[in-house]
């Protein structure tokens, strides 16, 4: 039996689209009640692969009646290396909570399926079941059931989300994304360019006596760069206060912490 920790995918399961390299931060479902939960998963999974997707929700009214534990029953289609084409049948079970998920709520779903006889129960969790919940689930995965139980918590959601944002723009899920290396490498560029223009004296400031004169024009010409690139208003701007000052440098200490610098690393 597999691990109710394995990350999605795995073992041929739904596979997200991850072309253009995005990787997700934040994912909140705060917004959602239970029902709008329960909604948000049926749309995720029919936008994911599964067919015949049916939702158990058996009124049109905003709560659900009793769905004989499922929230959710679906197709998903498979094949062998050998071309032989079959179908799984999938109980899903979802789980919005404030906190974590604990044992209880997992066994009207896992004693539905002992009768039913799915070839997998799925809890899909907004955030996380307990150690209580999976240290169950890990005890009675020992009785070798006639299924396999598989659980998406939100890292789970998340990483397969990436390739369906739009499902998660449609429910109002919050959702941020994570810059790329290269766009936290450019501005740490342009913020350490910043930050060397600001320590050296202005066209209008004298330049200290022992300086030599090639150094100086060396300094003046790597400046005249800078205003061309950045603006001569843009570059003056953090340098006409000590909070304007603080604050580039703040910005700078930051971003090359997140690069793997130490804390306050101000070099330029």
């Amino acid at each position: 039996m597999e691990s109710v920790n394995e990350s999605v995918p795995d073992g041929g399961d739904i596979v997200p689209s991850d072309d253009a390299g995005t990787v997700l931060g934040a994912v909140r479902f705060d917004g959602l009640s239970p029902t709008g939960f329960e909604e948000f998963c049926f749309d995720l999974l029919s936008d994911s692969g599964f067919i015949n997707v049916d939702w158990r929700k058996g009124t049109p009214k905003s709560s659900s009646p009793a769905d004989r534990g499922r929230d959710i029953v679906a197709i998903l289609e498979r094949e062998d290396i050998d071309g032989y084409r079959y179908r799984e049948q999938w109980f899903v079970d979802c789980k919005h909570y404030q906190h974590g998920v604990p044992p209880e709520a997992l066994q009207g779903t896992i004693a539905w399926a002992q009768a039913e006889r799915p070839s997998t129960v799925l809890f899909m969790v907004s955030g996380y079941l307990t150690n209580g919940a999976k240290d169950w689930i890990a005890t009675f995965e020992r009785s070798l059931p006639p299924f396999r139980i598989r659980v998406w918590e939100l890292p789970q959601i998340r990483r397969l989300l990436i390739g369906h944002l739009d499902i998660a723009f449609k429910h109002d899920v919050s959702v941020s994304s994570l810059r790329r290396v290269s766009e936290i490498l450019t501005m740490e560029s342009e913020l350490n360019d910043k930050l060397w223009y600001g320590r050296k004296p202005g066209s209008d400031q004298e330049v200290p006596a022992n300086w030599a004169p090639e150094l100086v024009e060396g300094m003046r010409a790597a400046q005249r760069t800078m205003e061309e690139k950045y603006g001569y208003a843009e570059l003056q701007s953090n340098v006409e206060s000590d909070w304007a000052w603080g604050y580039l440098s703040g910005k700078v200490s930051a971003i090359r912490w997140v690069l793997g610098d130490e804390w306050d690393n101000l070099d330029s």
